[in-house]
């Protein structure tokens, strides 16, 4: 077991688990969250909580994982210290009674001290079982299946709405599984508690915490975190909107003219009292989208699709075209007012991307190339998304080299972690040797990568 003897360890562990669990945290902010310490009375859990929080948790989305962490670095009890009359009672009780006990807590205030302890006690009677031989651990499913709270509902509804009268049974049923969920989450964070007591901290908190949701990696994205990353999406497409509408701004101004500057200074003795500035010329780009739809990276070209028409009044003209083993253009789809995610729904349907369903990266350059030869040119930044993996047919790399040519700019965003890059049937760095390959696998490294497209 490695436990953090004192505070400035804690700290310094802290610190650094948050940033491993990928919420942003520089060191002004850890050494703002020390100072914060120095004026507060540490005995108040919840004051250190909300002192760590106000200086160190930037967006709403950190704060679960911010909290998760703070329960296991900093923990309202530890195993021998945690004797109380609730946990006494829970030893000797019998299953019946417990029950009944957990469904008045179900029907009260969770946020009432004796509803964690509870479930404390509850963890430390049936949570502990036999993982291998020999070996004992901590679960919540033990728990859960002896205390079954599911099926404590309908007497809680019962009893609810016979104590209140003229209470709607909507509220009811929502106030119960409110509470339901937090005994759920109160059994989870002590079996965490306990696992990290047993085999140390930082192990369980590398393998407790969920990503921020913008760091989470599109080709692993469950259902649930697929449709809060779909949330994401346009928030992200206004906040960049904003940031490249005030560059472009900044912009307008032209850069400086030294020519015209130094001659205009000979009539006050070569002093500069008047600057002058060249014309601006046109800032924004055209956009051409190039991206592979096939099943293994379709989650990565949607979210990328979402977010380039969003973010469409930013170029002076965006074309989209999407190809498996062929490729067709599917700019119509996202004429202006249709539905996005339609539009992406519809694109199996209606678009002829698919001759044998295999990806192949060199028949789609050179079938670009054919159908489409007006589509690059000089004022183009062209995008290319896919994992650059084509089944082992010929890479085309020289029709490649001509569109990256013929394109003011090209760039190739890949969702596959680097270190898998050229493995297997991957061709990226004889593609990153013509077109820039970036890795893009989440919400935070396509949003960095969207600021520079359009600066």
């Amino acid at each position: 077991m490695t436990t953090p003897g004192s505070l400035v360890d804690r700290h310094v562990g802290f610190v650094h688990a948050l940033r491993e669990a990928g919420l942003p945290v520089s060191p002004a902010e850890g050494l703002d969250a020390a100072h914060a310490l120095m004026v507060i009375d540490l005995a108040e859990r919840e004051t250190l909580r909300e002192a760590y929080a106000a200086t160190l948790v930037k967006r709403p989305a950190h704060r679960p994982g911010f909290d998760l962490l703070f329960d296991l670095w900093f923990p309202p009890v530890t195993t021998g210290a945690e004797g109380t009359a609730v946990a006494e009672d829970a030893e000797d009780a019998e299953l019946p009674e417990l029950r009944e006990r957990l469904a008045e807590l179900l029907m009260g205030d969770p946020a009432d001290p004796a509803f964690r302890e509870f479930a404390r006690a509850m963890v430390g009677r049936f949570g502990q079982v036999q993982a291998a031989p020999g070996r004992q651990s901590w679960f919540s499913f033990p728990v859960l299946r002896a205390l079954s709270p599911e099926t404590l509902v309908a007497r809680m509804l019962a009893a609810m709405l016979a104590e209140r009268g003229g209470l709607p049974e909507k509220v009811a049923r929502r106030h119960i599984a409110r509470t339901t969920e937090a005994f759920t989450e109160a059994v989870a964070s002590d079996v965490r508690r306990r696992i990290s007591e047993e085999s140390g901290v930082e192990k369980i908190a590398r393998s407790a915490v969920r990503p921020p949701i913008d760091r989470v990696d599109f080709l692993r994205a469950t259902k649930e975190e697929l449709a809060r990353l779909r949330r994401e999406v346009y928030p992200l497409a206004r906040r960049l909107a904003t940031r490249l509408s005030i560059r472009q701004k900044r912009g307008r101004r032209g850069r400086l003219d030294f020519r015209r500057t130094v001659r205009a200074s000979l009539s006050t003795g070569g002093v500069p009292l008047t600057t002058h500035l060249r014309p601006p010329r046109p800032h924004r780009p055209e956009l051409v989208v190039l991206c592979d739809a096939s099943d293994s990276v379709s989650t990565f070209s949607h979210f990328t699709l979402l977010l380039t028409f969003a973010l469409r009044e930013q170029f002076t003209k965006v074309r989209a075209f999407a190809f498996v083993d062929t490729v067709d253009e599917i700019t119509d789809l996202f004429a202006p007012g249709a539905d996005v995610l339609d539009a992406i729904g519809r694109l199996a349907d209606e678009a002829d991307i698919v001759r044998f369903g295999r990806t192949d990266y060199g028949h789609v350059f050179e079938r670009f190339a054919e159908r489409f030869p007006d589509a690059v040119g000089p004022r183009t930044s062209l995008l290319i998304l896919g994992d650059a993996r084509s089944n082992y047919q010929v890479p085309a790399l020289g029709t490649l080299k001509r569109l990256a040519g013929q394109a003011r700019h090209a760039y190739w965003l890949n969702p596959e972690p680097r270190a898998q890059w050229d493995t297997g049937d991957s061709l990226a760095t004889s593609y990153g040797s013509v077109v820039p390959m970036h890795e893009c696998r989440n919400v935070a490294q396509l949003a960095a990568f969207v600021e520079t497209l359009a600066s």
